[in-house]
């Protein structure tokens, strides 16, 4: 009798440490694969996704230079719109036929809501028009990013969800 009940806590034992096991494995995997998520951009493929593990620093300067382009964003968006690479096809040939000059991105964000969200937001919308510029061949070194502006005013609220992009020296 005593020899069923040892037999029973031994596999309840061995049950009990084999869920442990696949447990803290388990965490160790999610969090790897987070890790090298975030150190390749970030999660899918897609033209909003930042390619490579190179770290992006935003700018703090004048608007200056000259604007060659411009990508209008949907409200609480940063996925290029349908028919974004069309406008972009100008801004990408002007930056092409200047190589000597550097890109600088600005994005902007209107001021309703949190402003600590939509400077995220104008950010990463910057971001995916740089990943864009990359992809169709643009020197990801000659691309620099602008810290976000608020755009206030009477101006149209499609106007302040953009991403302006700039020739400068």
């Amino acid at each position: 009798m005593f020899d069923q009940e040892d037999e029973g806590t031994r596999i309840g034992v061995w049950t009990a440490l084999a869920v442990v096991f696949l447990v803290v494995a388990g965490l160790i995997g999610g969090l790897s694969i987070r890790a090298m998520n975030a150190a390749a951009g970030g999660g899918s493929v897609q033209a909003g996704a930042t390619a490579g593990a190179e770290a992006l620093t935003f700018v703090d300067g004048p608007l200056e230079g000259d604007v060659v382009g411009t990508v209008y964003f949907a409200v609480g968006q940063s996925v290029l719109p349908d028919g974004a690479l069309v406008a972009l096809d100008k801004a990408i040939q002007a930056v092409k036929d200047e190589p000597k000059r550097r890109v600088v991105l600005s994005g902007f964000h209107d001021a309703s809501g949190a402003a600590a969200l939509n400077a995220e937001l104008a950010k990463e919308r910057a971001k995916t028009v740089r990943a864009a510029l990359v992809a169709e061949g643009v020197d990801a070194a000659r691309i620099a990013l602008r810290k976000p502006d608020v755009t206030l005013g009477d101006g149209a609220a499609p106007e302040a969800r953009r991403v302006e992009i700039r020739l400068v020296e």
